[in-house]
């Protein structure tokens, strides 16, 4: 292929040595031979392969319990349809292109180490997306031409892929700088820390259920997994990368040191739509788009690390105790991550502003319920709970600058690499490893140690810590986009079949619980003066229109290729348990 058509993404501040790519004309189209001659292009045509790593999505959640509606109606998957399917060749073809092109031009020997170290990682991380979605794939390592090279590859199997996964993984790391430094003009880029630690989770993957489905737990593959993720543990502490103080600036805070590796985004070259989907209405540019459920709500533990309906626990309520005062004595990563009626929320700047959606109060664009004594109905009813998202939300942006959200996305935290190297510690018969991850996380969390110093910890074999390790993902990761894929990955998508979801309606009450008339609760709502105190909560399915359950087949574990991908190769094979397929997809 004699020309790259490369669609620029550059974006101001991720690569500071790409800026001078902007003065040069006719950018969009040009001569390989022109790129890999000059660091400027070369750097902008790695910078266009970077869009690999997505942005902020508040709905990325939307398939598991943590935000409302049901996502995984009956056949949302199927061989003809777009949905869960991973075919990325167009991008792989331009790394190769890079991995072959680099080594011909002349770029500074620094340059070339570089750039090869990031194709090599970003060939890794796109053939172990299209793994984690399909299982085995034809792992194509060189850029081929559509008129002299045989195009119809069958597949490899999924061992020979995570093999070469993380072959190409280890050439990255030998090539690429260790830490590339906050204060770097690099600071964006691929490294060697971030490359380990994705080398880390990939054999997590490698080593859990769904690709073990006859051997779960106690497959060779746990052992290799915890050697790679202890590593990565040790070595990112060793080179800085620690837990940040606070919970509310694991993102906000940018170029903090629990960032093992962002995407940089900055008004106005770049920027994400978050702050657009998690507010109210009333403070965006329409409804949001991802709201919490309520059976994530009762998720978060108390303040003393305790499920709110635990026995032992010292906030123990029952579930009507709880409905009614759910917002306090919790974890404090509640507080910092949810935002319900009543709360103080100074969205837009407003000082001493709080949030409310009763119903015949909030604003149209904000309320949910039912209340008769309102006259009216609500228009949210099926798609808002009575919380929103509080989570990285940067609550200076007034309504109309809603859109100028530029905080980096974090990829990956290194939150995720002590929690990854605790499940395969435990999973690997060191449960004082894993214990010691979850405690150094509880205790940045803010929950109460308790007199055991176990922070509400109760795991007394591998199966209940298993369990608790998923639980402080769920927590510490929630509305990131981990939890879908940690039930696949574990082979727990039963949890998620049959499900449905509520949300809350706040209604204003006097002192002696009778109704407050919606009058005076609205003078005093436009008082701020409000608080949670002073309503009675009533739960509601959502969405109301008709009885809808999440439907998760044992399919979904590994999803199907689609049908115009196997018309156009016959050599591809079908998945197992979709149209007559026959490959299988795990490492059974």
């Amino acid at each position: 292929m004699k020309k790259t058509v490369i669609a620029l993404a550059l974006f101001a501040g991720m690569f500071a040595s790409c800026k001078k790519v902007l003065d040069i004309d006719n950018i969009n189209s040009y001569n390989p031979d022109q790129v890999w001659n000059d660091e400027n292009l070369a750097n902008a045509y790695m910078a266009n392969l970077y869009s690999a790593f997505g942005n902020w999505s508040a709905s990325e959640d939307r398939f598991s319990e943590q935000l409302i509606g049901i996502a995984l109606p009956k056949d949302f998957v199927t061989v003809t349809n777009g949905n869960f399917k991973s075919w990325d060749y167009s991008r792989v073809r331009l790394v190769n292109q890079a991995l072959v092109e680099v080594s011909k031009g002349k770029l500074s020997d620094n340059a070339r180490k570089g750039i090869t170290g990031q194709a090599l990682f970003l060939r890794a991380f796109l053939y172990f997306n299209m793994v984690k979605y399909h299982g085995g794939v034809p792992y194509v390592k060189v850029p081929q031409d559509k008129d002299a090279d045989d195009l119809a590859v069958p597949r490899n199997s999924t061992a020979e892929c995570f093999d070469f996964i993380i072959k190409d993984l280890d050439d990255a790391i030998a090539l690429l700088p260790e830490r590339i430094l906050s204060s770097s003009p690099d600071y964006g880029r691929i490294d060697g820390s971030f490359a380990l630690a994705f080398k880390a989770k990939v054999l997590l993957y490698k080593a859990s259920p769904q690709f073990h489905s006859s051997n779960p737990w106690n497959n060779a593959d746990w052992a290799t997994a915890y050697t790679v993720n202890k590593k990565a543990y040790d070595d990112l502490k060793a080179r800085g990368y620690r837990l940040v103080d606070d919970y509310s600036n694991i993102a906000l805070v940018e170029r903090g040191p629990e960032t093992v590796f962002p995407v940089i985004n900055q008004y106005p070259s770049k920027t994400a739509a978050w702050d657009n989907g998690v507010r109210p209405g009333s403070e965006s540019r329409g409804p949001a788009s991802a709201v919490p459920a309520w059976e994530m709500i009762k998720m978060f533990p108390m303040k003393d690390g305790k499920r709110y309906n635990d026995p032992t626990s010292i906030y123990f309520k029952t579930d009507e105790q709880f409905l009614q005062s759910y917002w306090q004595n919790r974890d404090p990563r509640f507080d910092k991550s949810v935002v319900w009626s009543g709360k103080s929320y100074p969205v837009s700047g407003k000082l001493g502003k709080r949030l409310y959606t009763s119903l015949g109060i909030a604003d149209v664009q904000d309320d949910f319920g039912t209340n008769p004594d309102a006259k009216t109905n609500s228009t949210n009813l099926d798609r808002y709970s009575g919380f929103f998202i509080l989570k990285n939300s940067l609550l200076r942006l007034t309504q109309a600058q809603v859109l100028q959200y530029d905080v980096d996305f974090v990829y990956m935290r290194f939150a995720e690499v002590m929690l990854n190297y605790a499940e395969t510690a435990n999973e690997t018969g060191r449960p004082a490893e894993a214990l010691d991850i979850l405690k150094q996380i509880r205790m940045r969390a803010g929950i109460e140690p308790g007199l055991d110093g176990n922070y509400g910890i109760n795991a007394t074999d591998r199966a209940t810590l298993r369990e608790a390790i998923l639980t402080e993902r769920n927590i510490e990761l929630c509305f990131e986009g981990h939890r879908f894929w940690d039930l696949r990955r574990l082979r727990l998508l039963n949890r998620l079949d049959g499900t449905t979801k509520s949300g809350v309606e706040a209604i204003p009450i006097n002192t002696d619980g009778s109704n407050m008339p919606l009058d005076v609760a609205r003078n005093k709502a436009n008082a701020n003066e409000l608080t949670e105190v002073n309503f009675k909560y009533v739960l509601h399915q959502v969405p109301r229109s008709g009885v809808k359950v999440n439907t998760v087949p044992a399919t979904y574990y590994f999803f199907p290729i689609h049908k115009d991908v196997l018309d156009r190769n016959p050599n591809l094979k079908q998945n197992i348990g979709w149209a007559d397929g026959t490959f299988n997809p795990t490492l059974d």
